[in-house]
């Protein structure tokens, strides 16, 4: 064991000069990448006053960006293998920063649609050439075992702290400022990557696909497209001709990927047990996680009156859980065992998500705070140990390739999340009872969401704005209730699932050369 320690990968890997502050850069990218993905929702009435778009359009500029980055991410791994992941990452960098602006300075709704769909292309560049680079940085698996520890609490936190940063940011500054903070980061990481940041690259890459690209893109937003469209609108033509074509277009994609000889994702990994559990447990971790914090900044806000900053540092508590975690994952997978890890994690969000089916108006903090803590935490473990898994499965030519997919289960999580217990909240808050005197015009408009039932009680009656207001406000929490029941119960079928699917599974221990 001792020669091997001595040798040249050992000394370039875990002594490389700078790796520490080159994965910090790394991981502040990612976090941004993260935070833009949830920042805009608090941003999204001073834009809508500025532009002034269509519902439908305002629903684009929302969702564009998950939508393009889902889509690209698998395609954008496979390219960083091909033509090197420092290549692209300072290209994307670039382009992120560039597109920034654009987006902080668009006059006009088009404008900004366009904008976050680039935005979108560059963060796809982005998320799965650092945790490639992580794996070329860190030759020790211990070490690494650390890196995509931090680097999992950064892209867990991101959702959480993107409401703390956009409240403070509108509290001083215009909408557009919640793009431009990009912009000292990204220098950062080009000068810095540029000097610190190793290359790396398959050897033999074979061509790049585009059939496969734009089957993947396909496949993934029209999948991704139609979960929301369900959850905004119920069933739909619209709904149901995404949801075909997308599932077409993955099928194709995988019959595909088996055929090529070079394929843009081997599909053939999935055959690995213990990568299989890692990626569902991965989706599923980032589903109640992301699922929770979005349902909680409304719940706090709409429900309970808080000011935007103000609900978001109330859910402060899950990034803390999930930086906390992350740090010492690795070290926790090694002293017991990577399923009981996971398995643990992904129960401690469920049993979470349980205790909020006894959520009402008047729920203390104290409560809700200690469950963010402990869904933190719980995603924090399960998140970081199934990252390694996933990058530890593969060959390390294969880098970029394992983390897109890494990448693009943390992404369809996130909207699934959303999408999925969201239209369970919808179903639920339409039918709430609209108190007498309320004409149909209002009504309807307070159907639509909590927000609007409270934007519009503002031109009623002090009586009946009160009593329209509360009933929304119960129907919201009722909807809240059972959303929590049903992700609890996914969550921990999971749990019960991952200990099987992971058994035997271990991170590597020795240094590799």
């Amino acid at each position: 064991m001792t020669s091997s320690i001595k040798t040249e990968s050992h000394i370039e890997g875990v002594h490389r000069p700078g790796r520490w502050l080159a994965l910090s850069v790394l991981v502040l990218a990612v976090l941004l990448v993260a935070v833009d993905a949830t920042v805009l929702g608090l941003a999204t009435p001073f834009l809508s006053e500025d532009l002034q778009p269509t519902g439908n359009q305002l629903l684009w500029i929302g969702d564009v960006y998950s939508f393009v980055i889902a889509g690209l991410l698998v395609s954008m791994g496979s390219l960083g293998d091909r033509i090197g992941r420092k290549k692209l990452l300072l290209i994307g960098a670039t382009a992120f920063g560039a597109v920034s602006v654009l987006n902080a300075y668009a006059t006009s709704p088009e404008m900004m649609i366009v904008a976050r769909a680039l935005l979108g292309v560059a963060g796809a560049t982005l998320m799965p050439s650092t945790l490639a680079l992580i794996r070329n940085l860190f030759h020790d698996p211990r070490e690494r075992s650390l890196a995509i520890g931090i680097w999992g609490a950064m892209a867990s936190a991101g959702a959480a702290v993107g409401p703390i940063v956009g409240g403070f940011l509108l509290e001083h500054f215009w909408w557009g400022s919640v793009f431009l903070i990009n912009l000292p980061v990204m220098a950062v990481l080009v000068l810095v990557g540029a000097k610190l940041i190793p290359e790396s690259k398959n050897p033999n890459p074979g061509p790049w696909d585009l059939p496969s690209v734009a089957l993947s893109l396909v496949g993934v937003i029209g999948v991704v497209y139609a979960v929301k469209e369900l959850a905004s609108h119920g069933l739909s033509g619209d709904a149901g001709l995404a949801a075909l074509i997308g599932a077409g277009a993955l099928t194709w994609f995988v019959r595909r990927q088996l055929t090529l000889p070079t394929p843009l994702l081997d599909m053939r990994l999935f055959r690995h047990r213990g990568f299989s559990g890692a990626v569902l447990a991965d989706l599923l971790t980032i589903l109640g996680l992301s699922g929770l914090v979005f349902f909680l900044s409304q719940f706090f806000q709409l429900v309970q009156g808080r000011q935007p900053l103000e609900a978001g540092l109330a859910e402060l508590p899950a990034a803390i859980g999930a930086v906390t975690a992350g740090l010492v994952a690795g070290v926790v997978a090694r002293r017991f065992s990577v399923r009981s890890v996971v398995a643990g994690g992904l129960a401690a969000v469920g049993l979470s998500l349980a205790v909020l089916t006894t959520l009402d108006q008047h729920t203390g903090y104290p409560l809700l705070g200690a469950s963010l803590l402990v869904v933190g935490v719980g995603a924090g473990f399960s998140f970081t140990v199934t990252a390694d898994v996933i990058l530890s499965s593969v060959p390390k030519e294969q880098a970029g390739s394992a983390s897109a997919v890494s990448e693009t289960a943390y992404e369809l999580g996130a909207a699934l999340g959303i999408a999925i217990l969201g239209s369970i909240v919808t179903g639920i808050y339409r039918g709430f009872a609209t108190p007498a005197g309320v004409p149909s015009d209002i009504a309807s408009a307070a159907h639509e969401s909590l927000g609007g039932a409270v934007d519009v009680s503002g031109g009623l009656a002090p009586e009946t704005a009160t009593a329209l207001v509360s009933s929304a406000q119960e129907a919201f929490v009722d909807g809240l209730r059972i959303a929590a029941g049903v992700g609890a119960a996914v969550l921990l079928a999971t749990a019960v699932a991952a200990w099987f699917l992971l058994r035997g599974q271990k991170l590597e221990e020795g240094v590799e050369h």
